[in-house]
């Protein structure tokens, strides 16, 4: 009477379970990656050496070269823009440090309109910090 060794382990493997865990993490990590947009506007920013990071900024408020605000991504007149960023941030007061708000304007953009800018975070007590590009050598 002959015994037969029925386990046998197959030298096969099969790849179908990892091509589709792959397939899964390639997905998902395009979907999130199109959801990170911090700043959706196209501008170019002005030039500097010296430049300081930082603590985390709140919101980014933009001004395009057609004189156009937008915090985040939502574009509004200058009208709406402080009343805007009151709901958005909220009082200075409900933070341990006054919140800091980036303010990225295209180099064609007149002083002045910088200026109302940095007006309303005063008045809101708002620290505000002006975005530049690195300077090219």
């Amino acid at each position: 009477m002959a015994i037969k060794n029925r386990s046998k382990v197959s030298p096969t493997f099969s790849m179908s379970s990892m091509t589709d865990i792959v397939f899964l993490l390639l997905i998902f990590f395009m979907v999130t990656s199109t959801l990170i947009a911090p700043n959706a506007l196209k501008l170019l920013l002005p030039q500097s050496n010296s430049q300081t990071q930082a603590n985390k900024p709140i919101t980014t408020v933009s001004i395009t070269k057609d004189l156009n605000y937008a915090v985040e991504s939502t574009v509004m007149s200058y009208d709406k823009l402080e009343s805007y960023l009151k709901n958005k941030v909220g009082p200075s007061v409900s933070y341990p440090e006054p919140p800091t708000i980036s303010l990225h304007a295209d180099k064609s953009v007149p002083i002045e309109y910088v200026v109302k800018v940095m007006n309303i975070a005063k008045r809101n007590k708002y620290k505000l910090i002006l975005a530049t590009a690195p300077e090219s050598k």
